[in-house]
C-alpha cells in the first residue's frame, strides 16, 4: 500500500516533565515522512491521556490547538497502560491503515518507524520492535527480564523477546483485537496470537528523555505476574506437583521415623513435628493464594466491566467545536459522552 494512513498512539500517565519535547520530536519526524512521501498527510499522532493528575492533558490539549497532527484522548480515570493503549488503537482503527504505538518516554527509537512503514508495505500487519540489547540496563533488570522471557516460554506462551509495546498493526490486525474481549489483557501475549504475517525490527534503546519511570520492580512484578497468569495455569499445577512431592516426602519421613522408633532410637521432641507443620502450612498458603488469583480473574471477567471511559476525544468528534474559557485562553473542547462542555468562567 502506497502513502498509508499511519496514527501513532502514545500513551501518557503523568508525563509533564518529558511531553513537551516527546511533541516536538514526534512531530518532527511525522512532518519529515509526510514529505518524504512515505505515509499520507491525514496521518497524526493520537496522544492517550490515562487519568493523569498533572498538566499532561492540558499539554495535549494545547499543542492540538496549534498543530493539526496533534490529537488527544482523555481518559475519564486510570486505568492502566494496557488498557489505555486499548482505548488508543481502537479511537484510531477505523480512520488508519496502520497503527504505530510507543511509549511516551521515547526511550524506543522513532526513526525505526521508517522501517516498519517499509515493512507493512511489503505485506506484514504486525511488526515488532524489539532491542537488540540490554546493556543500559543493571543486571538485576537485565536477569529478571531474561527469567521472565524464559519462563513464559516453558509454559508455553509465545513472547516476542526483549519487545515491549512498541509496534506497528494494520487495520486488520486492530480489527482482530477487539475480538479478545478479556478484561485481563495483557498484549505482549496477545497480539502475537492474531497470527498474520509479521517481522522483527531491531533497534537500540535510548535512555530516558525526563522524568521518572513508571513500572519500578514493583509494578513490573505486578506485570509479569498479571502476564503469566493470564496465559497460564501452569502455576496452579506446579502447586499440585509440590503438594504431590510434598506427600510422598512425609511418607518416606513418616517411615524413617517409624524405624527408630522400632529401634528404639528417638526420643521425645518437636523438631519434626513443628517442621512438617510449617512446611504444609505454607505450601496450603500459597495454593490457597494462587488459586483465588485465578478466581478473582474469573470473576472480573464475568462482571464484563467496560475497559475504559473515554472523557474528551479530539480524534474523532466532528466539527463544530464547542468553546469555553481556559484560563483566560479560548479553547475549544468537546466529549463523546456528555456531548458539550457548558461554559465556564
Amino acid at each position: 500500500m502506497k502513502n498509508p494512513v499511519l496514527t501513532i498512539v502514545v500513551p501518557c500517565y503523568n508525563e509533564e516533565d518529558v511531553l513537551p519535547k516527546t511533541i516536538l520530536q514526534l512531530s518532527s519526524f511525522l512532518r519529515e515522512i509526510k514529505e518524504e512521501g512515505l505515509i499520507s498527510n491525514k496521518s497524526k499522532i493520537l496522544f492517550v491521556d490515562d487519568g493523569s493528575k498533572d498538566e499532561t492533558w492540558k499539554i495535549i490539549y494545547k499543542k492540538s490547538l496549534h498543530d493539526e497532527n496533534i490529537r488527544g484522548l482523555k481518559l475519564s480515570r486510570n486505568v492502566g497502560h494496557q488498557n489505555a493503549l486499548l482505548a488508543g488503537l481502537a479511537a484510531a482503527r477505523e480512520a488508519s491503515d496502520c497503527v504505530i504505538s510507543i511509549d511516551a518516554d521515547l526511550q524506543d527509537d522513532i526513526t525505526v518507524i521508517r522501517e516498519f512503514i517499509l515493512k507493512f508495505q511489503e505485506g506484514c500487519e504486525i511488526v515488532y520492535g524489539v532491542r537488540r540489547k540490554r546493556d543500559s540496563d543493571t543486571f538485576f533488570k537485565r536477569s529478571t527480564a531474561q527469567g521472565f522471557y524464559m519462563l513464559m516460554k516453558k509454559m508455553g506462551v509465545n513472547l516476542v523477546y526483549n519487545h515491549a509495546d512498541f509496534r506497528l498493526m494494520s487495520k486488520r490486525a486492530l480489527h482482530e483485537l477487539q475480538h479478545f474481549e478479556e478484561v485481563n489483557m495483557f498484549l505482549r501475549g496477545i497480539v502475537p496470537l492474531i497470527g498474520f504475517k509479521s517481522t522483527n525490527v531491531y533497534y537500540d534503546r535510548k535512555e530516558r528523555l525526563a522524568g521518572e519511570t513508571k513500572y519500578p520492580f514493583k509494578k513490573m512484578l505486578a506485570f509479569s505476574f498479571e502476564g503469566i497468569t493470564s496465559f497460564s495455569v501452569t502455576p496452579i499445577r506446579f502447586v499440585m506437583l509440590a503438594g504431590v512431592l510434598s506427600f510422598f516426602i512425609s511418607l518416606l519421613f513418616g517411615a524413617y521415623f517409624l524405624g527408630l522408633k522400632f529401634f528404639g532410637k528417638t526420643e521425645i521432641g518437636w523438631t519434626s513435628l513443628i517442621i512438617s507443620i510449617w512446611l504444609i502450612g505454607g505450601l496450603q498458603l500459597i495454593a490457597i493464594g494462587l488459586v483465588g488469583e485465578y478466581i478473582g480473574k474469573i470473576y472480573k471477567e464475568s462482571k464484563r466491566r467496560p475497559k475504559y471511559i473515554i472523557d474528551i476525544d479530539t480524534f474523532n468528534m466532528p466539527m463544530p467545536r464547542h468553546i469555553i474559557n481556559d484560563g483566560g485562553n479560548e479553547n475549544e473542547f468537546y466529549r463523546t459522552d456528555l456531548g458539550k462542555l457548558p461554559e465556564t468562567n
